[in-house]
């Protein structure tokens, strides 16, 4: 098998949700998603480029370096969270992330926008308006967009760490799940990459 050093990258750029903060480094739903496009046969390497705390302009400011440094196939965009908590204006928040959308595509990278939603607490109308932004995006840039990362997992006590934000080790793998059927239908429009897929059709030489 190729050299895992050697295989297109998939990118992942986020904050803490997908740094695995509070985890160990092998827990994280980043870590097993390596494992998964290893185990199905896809030969790709996951570069973790997330940073617990960072927003949409670090992220934005970080990609370039990124994309030059590892030329991902894909780029998985996790970023937002800590703009709504601090209260960042949202047409900052959009437009960088639509900088970050065109940014890497222009790099020919293949982009998977993975929506967050806020606590409830900070108010429905506020909550609403910062959701809308991830579906202006998805519309606007024609981007898959994972609906929400923690679905399943937010407002379950016994899944979050004890700040209530972070979820806990086990619930990393239905973050991946609620991530992997999104990614997977970018990975099908790709090369062939599984064993399946490599495999001639019956009845073919």
């Amino acid at each position: 098998m190729q050299a895992l050093a050697q295989q297109p990258a998939i990118l992942v750029l986020g904050d803490s949700l997908s740094a695995g903060h509070g985890l160990s480094t092998d827990q994280g739903w980043v870590a097993l998603l390596q494992r998964r496009l290893q185990h199905q046969g896809y030969p790709y390497r996951v570069v973790n480029a997330s940073i617990s705390g960072d927003t949409t302009r670090g992220g934005l400011n970080r990609l370039p370096l990124a994309l030059q440094r590892h030329k991902p196939e894909v780029v998985i965009v996790e970023l937002g969270g800590n703009d709504g908590l601090r209260g960042l204006p949202m047409d900052e928040i959009q437009r960088n992330l639509a900088a970050i959308v065109s940014t890497s595509r222009n790099h020919g990278a293949k982009v998977l926008l993975v929506g967050v939603r806020l606590p409830p607490n900070y108010g429905a109308a506020y909550v609403k308006k910062f959701l809308d932004i991830y579906r202006r995006l998805e519309k606007t840039y024609q981007v898959p967009l994972v609906p929400y990362l923690l679905d399943g997992i937010g407002g379950h006590d016994e899944l979050m760490q004890a700040d209530r934000l972070h979820p806990r080790a086990e619930a990393q793998s239905r973050m991946l799940d609620n991530v992997w059927p999104h990614l997977f239908s970018i990975l099908k429009r790709l090369a062939p990459r599984s064993p399946e897929e490599r495999a001639p059709a019956p009845g073919s030489l």
